[in-house]
């Protein structure tokens, strides 16, 4: 499904971000992404939404080379990739239904069709009472919820979490960390890039370390391997 063929990426100072990567992550895996800051898990993640492109190798989607695609097709393509940030990057002054429809009318999807998948995301990630509220009335744990339901309401085929817990308490993570694994088991393919130790310990999921830019370990079951 995703597949990095000896990609390397360098910036203007010629260092190497990444080095020579080649990885594939199958349909429906769950994946932690971990390394020390700088590593290179950052380049990783916007070479697969092709925020930037690489130096040289090829990355794969399904059927797409996504280094290839022109600037028109990028709307489309990310529409494949759902999203989820550390510090949620709500809109504030959007309710919580409006904030996950905005994701739809960006797409311009039509109102029929806004209102029969918003209430379906909001359902799944246990917000449906909470669709009225705005982010500022919510608890960290439900902002969090609700950029889970965003990135999921357009149905993509991966969800892209970027430290998705690190700013929650560790029973409200567990919640989250719950609700991706519930995501996951529906078929969602989930690349969590993550310094949360416990978390990746305890879920027994591949995990891929990088370090100075290359793939240090690919673990089936992996531990998360580093001090804190």
């Amino acid at each position: 499904m995703i597949e990095f063929k000896g990609v390397s990426k360098t910036y203007d100072n010629k260092q190497y971000a990444l080095s020579n990567i080649s990885i594939k992550i199958d349909r429906g895996e769950f994946v932690f992404l971990v390394g020390p800051s700088g590593a290179g898990k950052s380049t990783f993640i916007k070479l697969l939404l092709r925020e930037i492109e690489p130096s040289s190798g090829t990355i794969m989607l399904d059927d797409t080379v996504v280094n290839k695609l022109k600037r028109r097709e990028l709307p489309f393509y990310r529409r494949k990739i759902g999203m989820v940030f550390q510090d949620f990057r709500l809109i504030p002054t959007l309710s919580v239904y409006e904030n996950v429809a905005f994701a739809m009318r960006v797409i311009e999807a039509p109102q029929r069709e806004i209102k029969k998948k918003v209430p379906m995301a909001l359902s799944l990630v246990g917000l449906s009472s909470k669709y009225k509220q705005f982010p500022h009335e919510l608890s960290g744990g439900e902002q969090q919820r609700v950029s889970l339901a965003r990135a999921l309401v357009n149905n993509p085929s991966i969800l892209i979490a970027d430290e998705p817990t690190g700013n929650l308490d560790p029973e409200t993570a567990a919640d989250i960390m719950n609700t991706l694994n519930d995501i996951n088991r529906a078929g969602t393919t989930i690349l969590m890039a993550t310094h949360a130790k416990d978390i990746v310990d305890s879920m027994k999921k591949r995990v891929v370390a990088i370090e100075k830019g290359v793939i240090a370990r690919d673990e089936a079951r992996g531990k998360y391997g580093y001090e804190d």
